[in-house]
């Protein structure tokens, strides 16, 4: 949670990548940096959204699980409440 919260500056691109940024950018043109940032978080998303389907899926699973439970308890307590009259 703490890496969450705190933010820093880091330079995480390989050293091809970075120079052909700076080379770009030096020379009036941003439009690869802006590719290059974009593709980054593109790469960037796809385990986020593999871990949302994940969690999704289990809660919907686990909600599922409950109601079954909930709807067997209430027939336990029908049952007998029929049998002690």
């Amino acid at each position: 949670m703490l890496l969450v919260l705190v933010q820093f500056d880091s330079v995480a691109q390989c050293a091809m990548c970075r120079t052909t940024v700076e080379s770009t950018i030096s020379n009036g043109r941003s439009n690869i940096a802006t590719g290059l940032n974009t593709g980054i978080l593109y790469l960037l998303s796809a385990p986020y959204l593999l871990v949302g389907a994940i969690a999704f899926l289990w809660f919907r699973q686990s909600k599922k699980e409950q109601q079954e439970r909930i709807a067997r308890f209430k027939i336990r307590q029908k049952v007998s409440q029929i049998l002690g009259q």
